[in-house]
């Protein structure tokens, strides 16, 4: 699909991945409507940060991604949509897991109903590496087992099942795009590696939970740019793809990178209530990217490093915006 003058309806819009994607879209030519959840400020999250020539491009609407109605509204007359609209975090599902089930759920519900009674042409669907849980086997390809370790990655596999359903139920040309841990400028503290930052810029201290943990981290420009290959490649229709670098890093030796990279003595102290429930903690995620190179011709341009410096810039530049040391739930 080529972007100029298509009509994009990104959900999530104002999230941290939906503005990065909001951006490269509208600077691809596309029209696009961004979707972000309603609140009484009208703030538009992340879409703030924006140049002005590109916010000005937007058609902005505001709503719930549980409101059939808005979402029917926001899906008539466009050409592809890119479903990254979720409650995201993992801790905020132990505490609130009625409203992230509903809303990721009966939200992408309500986005795939509306892309088939619209005739969408190209659907991308967000799923999340955590879907797979602490791995069986590494590196982790799309056939792995699907294990819902905490509220919020059941609901994920729920909403990746009502893609693949309406694919093969509708034909609905929809392909889920499955991140591993993304990251970079405008993420918000919910995440490790602001979280990291922050602390080693501001405090002596660096409060976390499990350091063991292994992650594949991958930086935003590169998963912004598997999902515009994804929705451009009808190879990709019907799949799920993975989109990870292929390298792991403990959180322990990412802590400790970040505190050399910053030339800082800060120490890493183990904070038991950022540790998750037992049962629930993710030990291992290392993406097998194998399938995205072969059918997207995708493949990670930013190394750790790189990206780690980049985010490291603006969130020196915007730390203002964080309550540091907070554990952000």
């Amino acid at each position: 699909m080529m972007w100029e003058q298509k009509k994009v309806l990104i959900t999530g819009a104002g999230g941290f991945i939906g503005s990065h994607l909001t951006e490269a879209l509208v600077k691809a030519g596309a029209k696009v409507r961004a979707f972000v959840r309603y609140n009484s400020r009208d703030g538009r999250g992340n879409l703030e940060d924006l140049e002005p020539g590109v916010l000005e491009e937007l058609e902005i609407i505001a709503g719930d991604l549980r409101d059939a109605d808005v979402i029917e509204r926001s899906v008539k007359g466009c050409d592809a949509v890119f479903h990254l609209g979720a409650l995201v975090g993992i801790p905020y599902s132990y505490k609130n897991p009625r409203e992230v089930v509903e809303t990721n759920i009966m939200g992408t519900f309500n986005v795939l109903t509306a892309a088939r009674d619209h005739g969408v042409a190209q659907i991308v669907h967000t799923s999340t590496s955590e879907v797979y849980g602490s791995a069986c086997y590494v590196p982790i390809d799309e056939a792995h087992p699907l294990q819902g370790q905490s509220p919020y990655s059941a609901s994920k596999i729920g909403a990746d099942k009502l893609a693949e359903s309406f694919f093969t139920s509708y034909d609905l040309p929809v392909v889920t795009v499955r991140p591993f841990n993304c990251y970079g400028p405008r993420q918000s503290a919910r995440a490790v590696i602001p979280t990291l930052i922050t602390q080693v810029l501001a405090c002596e201290e660096i409060r976390l939970g499990n350091t063991e943990t292994l992650r594949d981290f991958t930086f935003v420009t590169d998963t912004v740019d598997g999902f515009m290959k994804a929705a451009q490649k009808r190879a990709a229709v019907g799949k799920v793809i993975n989109v990870g670098s292929g390298q792991e890093i403990s959180i322990g030796q990412l802590a400790s990178q970040i505190i050399k990279m910053l030339r800082s003595s800060a120490k890493i102290v183990v904070d038991e209530s950022r540790v998750r429930p037992n049962r629930s903690e993710v030990n291992r995620l290392l993406a097998d990217n194998r399938l995205a190179k072969e059918t997207l011709g995708w493949g990670p341009q930013v190394s750790l490093e790189e990206g780690l410096k980049r985010t490291m810039a603006w969130i020196a530049t915007h730390l203002n915006r964080f309550q540091v040391g907070k554990y952000q739930i």
